[in-house]
C-alpha cells in the first residue's frame, strides 16, 4: 500500500483522480487533548480494485506536504467525494482550510433513506452490503504516533476500499427508487459552512440547568462566552477549563473575588488561580451588570397542555404506516418531537417540509384536519379518505 508524504506524489494521485465520477475519502484524527481536531491521516481510494488505486496521505510523516492537490479536489464538482458518516472529517478540513468537498455523498445518510436503520455504523454496512468483515482492533489507537503500524494502515485503508462497493449499491438504490433528492436535502447541513462555527456567545445554549432567570442567565451566557473563547485560544478541550456543573455552581454562587472563588466544590484547582480564574470573576461580574433588556431567556419549552394525545397517538400509528411502506427509518422521517408539535397545532416542524411532506407530513396534515382516518387492513394500516 502506498503511503503519500510528499506534494509531488499528492499531486500524481489527484490528478489520477480528476475525470473519475468519486473517490472515497475518510480520515483519522485526535481530539482528546485539543480544542481542535488534529488531523493525522487521510485515506483516499477511487474507483476499482488495484493496489495503487486506495492510498493513505501522512500529513504528520510529511510535515512539509503542502495538501493544496486534495483541496483542489475536493473543489472540484466533477468528481463526487464519498463519505461515511462525514460531519468530523468536514469539519476538520473546514476549519483547517476552509474547504468543504462538493458534490458530497454520505453513505450514512443514503443508508438511513435506503432504509437500513437510524444513524447506521460502517461495519455494519460493510457486512450487509459487502458481506466482509473487519478487523476493529486499531480503533483506539493513537493515530498521531509515527511510525505506523501495517496493522493500522490496513485498518485506515478499508475505511475507504469497502465503501466504493457501498457507495455503488447505495446511489444505485436511491436512482432506481428515486430518493436522491432526498440525500441531497439532508446533506444540506452538512455542506453548510455555519454547522462548523461555533460561536463563544452563543454557547451557553448547551448548558443545561434548572433555573430560566434572566439574572442567572447571564451569568451563564458571560461564563460559558469565556470558557469557550479560552478554549478555542488555547486549543484544549472546554472542560479542561472548566466543567458544566462547575460553571452553573459558579453562575449560582456568584463569586467576586480569589477567596470566594477558592469555596468552590466543583472548580479544577487550576481554574482558582491565573487567566482562567481572572476570566471567570470577570465574566461573574459581566453577567451580574449585564442590562435587564439585554439578558437571555430560554426558549419557550412547548406547552404540553396544547398536545391533543389522541391525534398524537393516531399520528404515531400513521408515521409506523408510512415507515413500513417506505422502508425509511421513523425517527429520520419524524421524531417524537415533531409529533407532538404537529398534534398541538404547531406547522413550522421538518416533518412537515421537503420529501417529509411527501412522505408523511401531507397526510399528518390531513388527518388534523379530518380529512382522512386510519383502517386497520390485515397486519397493515390503510389511510382512507373521508
Amino acid at each position: 500500500m502506498q503511503t503519500i508524504t510528499t506534494t509531488d506524489d499528492l499531486q500524481a494521485f489527484c490528478d489520477r483522480a480528476k475525470g473519475q465520477p468519486y473517490i472515497t475519502v475518510d480520515t483519522e484524527f485526535l481530539r482528546e487533548r485539543t480544542y481542535y481536531s488534529k488531523l493525522c491521516l487521510i485515506q483516499l481510494a477511487l474507483p476499482g480494485a488495484d493496489v495503487d488505486d486506495a492510498v493513505l496521505v501522512d500529513p504528520i510523516a510529511g510535515e512539509n506536504m503542502s495538501l493544496e492537490p486534495l483541496l483542489a479536489l475536493f473543489r472540484d464538482e466533477n468528481t463526487v467525494k464519498v463519505f461515511h458518516a462525514a460531519r468530523q472529517d468536514l469539519e476538520i478540513f473546514f476549519i483547517d482550510h476552509g474547504v468543504i468537498p462538493v458534490p458530497l455523498f454520505d453513505t450514512q445518510v443514503a443508508a438511513m433513506v435506503c432504509g437500513f436503520g437510524e444513524q447506521v455504523g460502517y461495519e455494519t454496512l460493510v457486512k450487509r452490503i459487502a458481506k466482509q468483515s473487519l478487523d476493529k482492533s486499531s480503533r483506539f489507537t493513537d493515530w498521531s504516533r509515527r511510525p505506523l503500524t501495517e496493522a493500522q494502515k490496513t485498518y485506515a485503508l478499508a475505511d475507504v476500499t469497502h465503501l466504493r462497493q457501498i457507495y455503488e449499491f447505495l446511489n444505485g438504490k436511491l436512482e432506481a427508487s428515486g430518493r436522491g433528492r432526498w440525500v441531497k436535502e439532508e446533506l444540506a447541513t452538512l455542506t453548510d459552512p455555519e454547522t462548523y462555527i461555533t460561536r463563544p456567545e452563543e454557547a451557553w445554549k448547551r448548558v443545561k440547568t434548572r433555573s430560566s432567570s434572566p439574572k442567572f442567565l447571564a451569568i451563564v451566557r458571560s461564563l460559558a462566552q469565556f470558557r469557550e473563547a479560552y478554549a478555542q485560544d488555547k486549543n484544549i478541550p472546554r472542560n479542561r477549563v472548566f466543567k458544566d456543573d462547575a460553571l452553573v455552581e459558579l453562575a449560582s454562587t456568584k463569586p467576586g473575588n480569589l477567596q470566594d472563588l477558592g469555596r468552590s466544590r466543583l472548580l479544577l484547582r487550576e481554574a482558582r488561580k491565573g487567566a482562567i480564574a481572572d476570566g471567570i470573576l470577570a465574566a461573574v461580574k459581566e453577567g451580574l451588570e449585564c442590562p435587564r433588556d439585554q439578558m437571555p431567556q430560554m426558549p419557550k419549552e412547548k406547552d404540553r397542555a396544547q398536545v391533543n394525545p389522541a391525534l398524537a397517538d393516531l399520528l404515531r400509528v400513521l408515521l409506523k404506516a408510512k415507515t413500513e411502506n417506505f422502508g425509511v427509518a421513523s425517527k429520520l422521517i419524524a421524531p417524537a418531537s415533531d409529533l407532538d408539535a404537529i398534534a398541538s397545532g404547531e406547522r413550522d416542524v421538518p416533518a412537515l417540509k421537503g420529501w417529509r411532506r411527501e412522505v408523511f407530513g401531507g397526510d399528518a396534515l390531513r388527518l388534523c384536519e379530518g380529512k382522512i382516518a386510519l383502517a386497520a387492513k390485515g397486519k397493515t394500516v390503510a389511510v382512507i379518505d373521508v
